[in-house]
């Protein structure tokens, strides 16, 4: 494997390795700059601890190798090892989760951009550390590569101040950062893009509203290629219902709860955040999967819980689309808006004012051919569009460098 740092003239033709720390994970994938395509992908998990285990899929096949005891260098040089011989890596990209008002656009790390995003931990202090972390072990391990940073936060940056303020103190925003930040940036960013490329529209002509649906939920008004609103906050806790976050809840909730069960305030935060959204309702499981079983098994609970879950989706779709022109197109994207055909219909349901008339076949196998359709013609236009952060990563990685 060679790495070098190449003029922009080369960058398209080499390689760009991905990686996205989290607090005892890493992820990776290398993307080639010519094709796109993932060289190969894979993850270190249980960071540092006994069990600590790398996998990753190469040429097709999948392997694994444990790593007790690896620490996020000695898990990286262990990436190294199994990355694919004769490839060029011309960059590292990070994936960092805020970038606060600091950022509005991906930046090549610098001593000064760390400084930044020392500033930024304290709005995201469960992930920030981590992506921190990560990008300081990179830079010894990959001492000679450019490393990008690349934000959830960044696309958001385009909210006007209407959507993004609270109607609280304004000193808590001027002194404190307290706004609207949202997240899951790349991946809104990218299935737009997508979106209108399928469409053949341009985009920034396209008005859009983007369903990211997995563990984590956001949901995005897009218009003219740059986010208009979006329904996380100043942590990827507000909005939608997700795997374990409560999404929205009244704020007077805390103090009720805290009076109830004797909790402080951290035990009630650790609850929204770790033992809400689908696993609280549910009472078995925070997997979309595991919970479409269930309910055809004549589980109550998990019939209520994939109900609230769609219910609170259409409804802040439909909110969305106030930040909107025009409505080109609904699009549903991660785990489980490409996948969960039943969480799609029943939260289409709850659309029907705007005429929304879902194809069951097409939604059955995920979307139509041509530019993932699911809805009939002539109606308001729903597609499914699989998100890929990593290529975004990657196309932004080999941007900056570029320039």
């Amino acid at each position: 494997m060679t790495m070098s740092h190449q003029d922009s003239r080369a960058v398209s033709k080499g390689a760009v390795l991905v990686i996205n720390c989290g607090s005892s994970s890493v992820k990776f994938a290398l993307i080639s700059g010519e094709t796109e395509l993932p060289l190969i992908t894979g993850l270190v998990e249980r960071v540092g601890s006994p069990e600590a285990e790398l996998s990753w899929k190469l040429d097709g096949s999948k392997q694994s190798k444990l790593l007790p005891g690896a620490d996020l260098v000695e898990s990286l040089n262990e990436v190294i090892a199994v990355l694919p011989d004769g490839v060029d890596v011309t960059a590292v990209g990070h994936r960092v989760v805020h970038g606060a008002e600091e950022f509005s656009g991906s930046v090549m790390i610098t001593d000064a951009v760390m400084e930044a995003l020392d500033r930024c931990t304290p709005l995201a202090p469960l992930h920030n550390p981590a992506n921190i972390a990560g990008i300081r072990a990179s830079q010894e391990v990959f001492p000679g590569l450019p490393q990008v940073g690349v934000f959830d936060t960044a696309f958001h940056q385009t909210l006007p101040q209407h959507a993004y303020l609270y109607p609280v103190p304004y000193e808590w925003y001027t002194e404190h950062g307290v706004r609207r930040y949202g997240f899951h940036g790349t991946s809104h960013r990218f299935v737009a893009g997508e979106t209108a490329r399928r469409l053949g529209k341009d985009l920034n002509e396209l008005s859009v509203v983007v369903a990211h649906l997995g563990n984590g939920c956001s949901a995005c008004a897009v218009e003219n290629g740059e986010s208009a609103d979006t329904t996380m906050g100043i942590t990827p806790l507000e909005g939608l219902v997700m795997g374990t976050r409560s999404g929205d809840v009244d704020p007077s909730m805390h103090a009720f709860i805290a009076n109830a069960l004797g909790w402080d305030l951290d035990r009630v935060m650790t609850a929204l955040n770790k033992e809400s959204g689908l696993l609280g309702l549910s009472g078995e499981s925070n997997d979309m999967r595991t919970l479409v079983a269930a309910a055809e098994a004549g589980s109550d609970r998990a019939r209520i819980a994939i109900e609230v879950f769609a219910y609170r989706l259409a409804k802040s779709i439909m909110g969305l689309t106030a930040a909107l022109s025009k409505l080109d197109a609904i699009v549903f994207t991660g785990g489980i808006g490409e996948n969960s055909s039943g969480v799609r219909a029943r939260a289409l349901e709850h659309l029907k004012v705007l005429g929304v008339r879902v194809d069951s076949r097409l939604n059955e196998q995920n979307g139509d051919e041509r530019n993932g359709r699911i809805t009939e013609e002539g109606c308001p236009l729903c597609l499914v569009v699989a998100t890929n952060e990593e290529l975004m990563i990657a196309r932004e990685t080999l941007t900056v460098i570029a320039s």
